[in-house]
């Protein structure tokens, strides 16, 4: 089964085409990196009106480098939430449309389930990733999500915890702002802390009032960047920190971020009495996180699997990876068909990833 796939939640314009939810045949992105820098931060009326522009040389691009027409795909995916509205209603458009004047099949699916999916992709001529075992904790953790979840099969997911404020991605870019580093921040701060000792500052871990297991899995940033925030006010006669006093900085906030994700998804992980994590989404290009949170798991006999950097940040080929299941149930209960319904679909801007249906469809 080929999948085209929409991907426009943000301020990347993604198109791709998956064969049987793994294999990726093509995926370009558009990104709008340049567009935003200038602002430090996504601007959506500016997202919306680029992914107008982009959205439809994308689709030709992708089935351009797949090499196939209409007559070979299966299924139109596209991700319908959560996200911005109306990043998201251009791509939802664009692929109600394609779906219905080609009588294909159309199956919205939730973006964070895309995420989560990404760890399994590959390309053509590859060996196909092991992948985690179901069940299995994934953590989602980007700009816009900080977030636990327990995996039971491809098409249930449940949701352990949540940021109680900024996502992590967040507290970087403003992190990175409040330095006047540029945006996004987070490969910036990574790159500029590597000189630094990430024991010159101790940050605070958040503590929540409310006790229970929820409490001890949920996440807070909004403090770390207060207190980041707050150092840099009191040297503020000497002017923002450079050299050797910016680089420490930087690795002290990395550390306190990084040691929140780990020390969370660890306890995640024990509690679920699972074997395998994932860790998904743009924070997850960190190198520091990746090789903390490796180093974490394998301490405790859990294995961690990463996606590619590529299939980490926002991407259409996670999206056509994630559609597949219920693609395939969907062409096998009703036929290779478009449905009337689909032309009612609406955009979900505030969705939550937590039972079977919502996955995709």
């Amino acid at each position: 089964m080929k999948i085209l796939a929409i991907e426009t939640s943000c301020d990347e314009t993604a198109a791709a085409i998956v064969e049987d939810g793994h294999r990726v045949l093509a995926d370009p992105v558009a990104t709008q990196i340049e567009v935003h820098a200038r602002y430090g931060g996504v601007v959506p009326e500016l997202a919306s009106r680029n992914h107008v522009v982009d959205i439809v040389p994308v689709v030709r691009q992708a089935l351009g480098d797949a090499g196939l027409g209409w007559a070979d795909l299966d299924a139109v995916a596209v991700t319908r939430g959560p996200g911005l509205v109306g990043a998201l209603l251009v791509g939802l458009q664009v692929a109600k449309s394609l779906a219905f004047a080609h009588d294909k099949p159309l199956v919205p699916v939730h973006h964070l389930a895309g995420h989560l999916h990404a760890v399994f992709l590959h390309r053509p001529g590859e060996p196909r990733p092991a992948g985690p075992a179901y069940p299995h904790v994934a953590l989602a953790v980007s700009g816009g999500h900080t977030a636990l979840y327990r995996v039971e099969t491809p098409t249930a997911v449940y949701q352990l915890s949540n940021t109680r404020d900024d996502a992590a991605g967040e507290a970087f870019d403003k992190v990175s702002r409040m330095l006047g580093l540029g945006y996004p921040g987070g490969p910036i701060v990574e790159k500029l802390a590597r000189s630094g000792d990430p024991e010159a500052i101790r940050f605070p871990q958040p503590r929540f009032k409310d006790g229970g297991p929820r409490a001890r899995l949920d996440f807070s940033f909004s403090g770390l960047k207060t207190a980041v925030l707050t150092w840099i006010k009191r040297h503020a006669a000497e002017g923002l920190p450079e050299g050797q006093a910016r680089a420490d900085l930087l690795a002290s906030f990395q550390r306190a971020a990084v040691d929140q994700l780990v020390v969370r998804t660890r306890r995640a992980a024990a509690q679920a009495g699972v074997g395998d994590v994932v860790l998904s989404g743009g924070v997850a290009c960190n190198g520091v996180l990746r090789q903390r949170m490796a180093d974490g798991l394998a301490e405790d006999g859990v294995t961690l699997h990463v996606p590619r950097p590529r299939w980490c940040t926002d991407n259409a080929a996670m999206i056509g990876g994630a559609a597949f299941a219920v693609a395939e149930r969907r062409v096998a209960e009703h036929g290779p068909r478009h449905a009337p319904e689909d032309r009612r679909m609406t955009a979900i801007a505030a969705w939550r990833l937590h039972r079977p249906e919502q996955v995709a469809g």
